[in-house]
């Protein structure tokens, strides 16, 4: 990451830089090998001492600022801030890749909480694949060849919908509506 360090009011000392370089460099294992430009501005207004961070990193930016007596402490608060809007985009990358792999919700409305604090269950749509005629047999041997747990089927014989599946015991299910 590459600093740039302005002082308003204020002198931008050794011990400053180092105690900026170390709450911001634990960035970098969030932000990977782009490059990352990182701008502190410094001011002392009275007794407010006030620290500003601006990093831009490939085409987002993350800012943080904040003010209290002491310059220290405005630091470790402004790159706190930073290091939540740094996680939050990287989550939303695992979300978004999540759900590029096929595993989206079927409704576009976000998780809502219940009333006790968990999560309401929702539906996650997976692949989409065709039902073709077999017997249960053929259909046991499939699963058996595939990483899948089961597979649904069309009964050969009765051009029924069915479903085969691995059973913790070992033996195949067969469900059939």
């Amino acid at each position: 990451m590459r600093y740039d360090f302005t002082g308003r009011h204020i002198e931008v000392t050794p011990a400053i830089v180092a105690h900026t370089r170390g709450h911001l460099d634990k960035l970098d294992k969030h932000l990977g090998r782009a490059p990352a430009n990182a701008h502190v501005i410094l001011t002392v207004e009275k007794h407010r001492h006030v620290a500003e961070i601006i990093i831009s990193w490939r085409d987002h930016q993350f800012a943080g600022m904040f003010a209290c007596p002491d310059m220290y402490q405005s630091l470790t608060r402004a790159s706190d801030k930073i290091h939540k809007q740094v996680l939050k985009l990287k989550e939303k990358y695992k979300t978004r890749n999540k759900t590029s792999l096929g595993v989206a919700s079927i409704d576009n409305e976000p998780v809502k909480p219940e009333s006790n604090g968990a999560v309401s269950p929702r539906i996650i749509r997976s692949r989409r694949y065709q039902v073709k005629p077999m017997s249960p047999e053929e259909a046991a041997d499939l699963v058996l060849d595939s990483k899948d747990q089961f597979v649904v089927f069309r009964d050969s014989e009765t051009e029924r919908i069915g479903v085969i599946y691995k059973r913790k015991d070992g033996h195949y299910g067969l469900i059939e509506p």
